[in-house]
């Protein structure tokens, strides 16, 4: 469900090439990756996806994390971006109550995202994004319900090539940390996960 211009125009063509390299990722088996209407306001072109990540065991209708990836492509290159590719996204999942008065939390879910991009290879530039802690404590009625934490981690970057395969890994990689999967080990590829 991406947004397009005219068919035949070059970008186009660059836009429907990345499109269809974005479709043939495959992510880890925990993560359900949904294609969803894209913003069409921001850029000519763009494309976005949800993705919820399951226990690959047990219930898999518990939802460990979720969160947003979505591309947008101006050839106009818009001054902020610094080229002519945009990646936002954002990333959720709740955390265990003692981490709400860590102070280095919102650093820490920052380098999540860092070391997911180097991990996975993917060179940016102009990269911006927040680091959010949502504590909810429950009073009266629902006073026996626990306090929860969540941690939200919202970025955006400009890709610094046209290979966009690395960016989404890397998304993919940073959803399994927040929603506390361990990594792969070193050599070892995943399954892949679900596409809808």
């Amino acid at each position: 469900m991406s947004n397009r211009n005219i068919s035949g125009d070059p970008s186009s063509a660059e836009f429907d090439a990345v499109v269809q390299a974005l479709s043939a990722v495959r992510l880890r088996p925990e993560v359900r990756l949904t294609e969803v209407p894209a913003p069409s306001r921001i850029a000519p072109y763009a494309i976005a996806m949800t993705a919820e990540v399951v226990p690959t065991h047990g219930d898999q209708d518990e939802e460990l994390a979720s969160g947003r990836f979505v591309l947008l492509h101006d050839p106009d290159r818009p001054e902020p971006w610094e080229g002519t590719w945009r990646i936002v996204t954002f990333a959720r999942a709740e955390l265990e109550p003692e981490t709400a008065t860590d102070p280095m939390l919102g650093a820490v879910g920052w380098s999540w995202l860092t070391d997911s991009l180097s991990t996975a290879g993917a060179e940016y530039v102009a990269d911006a994004g927040t680091v959010t802690r949502v504590v909810s404590e429950s009073f009266a009625g629902l006073g026996d319900r626990p306090s929860s934490v969540e941690i939200e981690v919202r970025a955006s970057w400009t890709p610094v090539d046209d290979d966009i395969t690395s960016h989404l890994h890397a998304w993919g990689a940073l959803l399994c940390t927040v929603a506390g999967l361990e990594p792969l080990p070193d050599g070892v590829v995943a399954l892949p996960g679900q596409r809808r």
